[in-house]
């Protein structure tokens, strides 16, 4: 596959997976692996009941998060689902901010990876 937009967005939505289809067996599989258990301890710590900012908290803050976020891809989906079943006390877990960091990392990385598969793909990188 030589479309550089088409293995973009295959990963964005699964991480790692633009560079495996590329041939970069390791890059790939390292991608994925850190990405992905940043984004399972970020779920398990409740961070994706983190920050409930609300537009009237700042809505720089919001935007922010909100993109980072989707830099998930398919973990996007299952976060915002997992945030309308709320579990019952999430907020007074110890590591609920950390997780919510643990997330929005995961994402942000995730656009540093697709920029990276991309680059690959147009030939600006080896």
């Amino acid at each position: 596959m030589n479309n550089a937009w088409i293995l973009s967005g295959i990963g964005w939505f699964f991480p790692g997976v633009g560079h495996l289809l590329q041939g970069r067996v390791i890059r790939g599989l390292l991608i994925g692996t850190v990405i992905w258990t940043m984004f399972i301890i970020g779920v398990m710590s409740g961070g994706v009941y983190y920050p409930g900012f609300e537009f009237k908290d700042g809505p720089l803050l919001v935007i922010l998060h909100v993109f980072a976020l989707l830099g998930n891809g398919f973990g996007s989906i299952i976060s915002f689902f997992l945030q309308t079943f709320p579990a019952k006390d999430v907020a007074a877990s110890a590591t609920f901010e950390y997780g919510g960091k643990f997330l929005e990392v995961a994402g942000l990385l995730n656009f540093l990876a697709i920029i990276d598969a991309f680059d690959i793909a147009v030939g600006r990188k080896e």
